[in-house]
């Protein structure tokens, strides 16, 4: 059995802590404040969120973190410091593929905190168009699964806006079936936003065999569908859940368990180098022999590593493709740039979509 004066010695001390914690935050706050007074006193076009700079924060709370906390719970308690702090010179909004309590709106909350605004849109086109019209000032929209690969409704709003990538998020993505049904045998029909419906296919094929299967726009949606159907379930997160008082009947349905959905964070504004960044780029090629081989030549020869290249019709002609293509490092290192240079002299069409840093974890 504990000895009691030990227990009341440790809650001693950690109520001391607590104590130094709070000054400490509070000091870091109003340094945050008097930063905004600064910048308010500059020529009124300041920047308050930056990327960059958050990204080095985060990494160095990392790399001197010894435990025993995991690096993504210090991480994520540091991030929520910063928000908090950010929210005294400038209260971001955000906008996000809607209703709320999508993984969207959740990639939003890990990338900025939760003490920003967060604007729920009901497709991806309307978050470009939210901060494009400056109602937002960024945007967070999905561009790739570890399964099933491009959200093509994304790469093609990059074609033509003139929105710049700040930033990336990888958010794991854990499925849940849940229902107001008592039991799984009770349930219908399924509704889920196709790519998690394709995500659980294996699952849904063994458990759910012959039920209908409802494609909607989100699986917040699906939940919202749900709960107004005692007959019907939904395949959403753990936030979702949450969110619209479901019991979940099953847990981590995902085929895959290493499931990850990338995230694009998105503004007006470009980002400066963090030190261990991203260059995202779309081209178009002339539709002649060896014109991708020319183009994919200029990395291999400046040593720039493509992470990710993926192609989408032009939609200006039949069999014309534009390509998007992720990079490592910034637009200002001296690769890249080389890199960008010979893009231009073999590509019909040349865009930088942005550099930003890498996603931390």
């Amino acid at each position: 059995m504990a000895n009691r004066s030990d227990l009341e010695d440790l809650r001693v001390r950690i109520d001391v802590i607590d104590e130094q914690l709070l000054r400490l935050i509070s000091e870091r706050a109003g340094l945050a404040a008097e930063t905004a007074k600064l910048k308010n006193s500059g020529d009124g076009d300041a920047l308050y969120y930056r990327p960059e700079r958050e990204a080095q924060v985060l990494r160095k709370i990392i790399d001197a973190n010894k435990g025993p906390v995991a690096d993504l719970e210090m991480a994520r308690l540091f991030r929520e410091i910063m928000s908090a702090c950010l929210a005294l010179e400038q209260q971001l909004s955000v906008a996000y593929l809607g209703p709320e309590a999508t993984f969207t709106q959740s990639a939003a909350f890990k990338h900025f905190g939760h003490s920003i605004h967060t604007k729920a849109q009901v497709s991806i086109a309307e978050v470009f168009r939210e901060v494009e019209s400056g109602a937002c000032q960024y945007g967070v929209a999905p561009i790739e699964n570890s399964i099933e690969g491009a959200v093509n409704h994304t790469l093609d709003m990059l074609v033509n806006s003139s929105l710049k990538i700040c930033g990336e998020v990888h958010l794991p993505i854990h499925h849940n079936l849940m229902s107001r049904a008592e039991q799984i045998q009770d349930v219908e029909r399924v509704y889920s936003h196709q790519q998690s419906l394709a995500q659980c296919r294996t699952w849904l094929d063994i458990n759910l065999k012959g039920l209908e299967r409802i494609a909607v726009n989100s699986n917040a949606e699906a939940a919202k569908c749900a709960l107004e159907d005692d007959r019907a379930a939904a395949i959403a997160g753990e936030v979702a859940a949450e969110y619209y008082h479901l019991p979940i009947l099953a847990s981590n349905i995902e085929d895959e368990p290493n499931n990850i959905t990338r995230f694009l964070v998105l503004g007006q504004n470009s980002t400066q180098a963090s030190g261990n960044d991203k260059t995202s780029i779309l081209f178009a090629n002339p539709n002649e022999p060896g014109a991708l081989q020319k183009t994919l030549a200029c990395f291999a020869d400046n040593n720039v590593n493509m992470s990710r290249i993926e192609s989408r019709p032009s939609r200006q002609g039949m069999w014309e493709y534009v390509f998007f293509v992720d990079v490592d490092g910034h637009i200002e290192d001296d690769t890249v740039s080389r890199v960008l240079q010979q893009l231009k002299q073999h590509a019909l069409m040349m865009k930088v979509l942005g550099s930003y840093p890498s996603a931390v974890l």
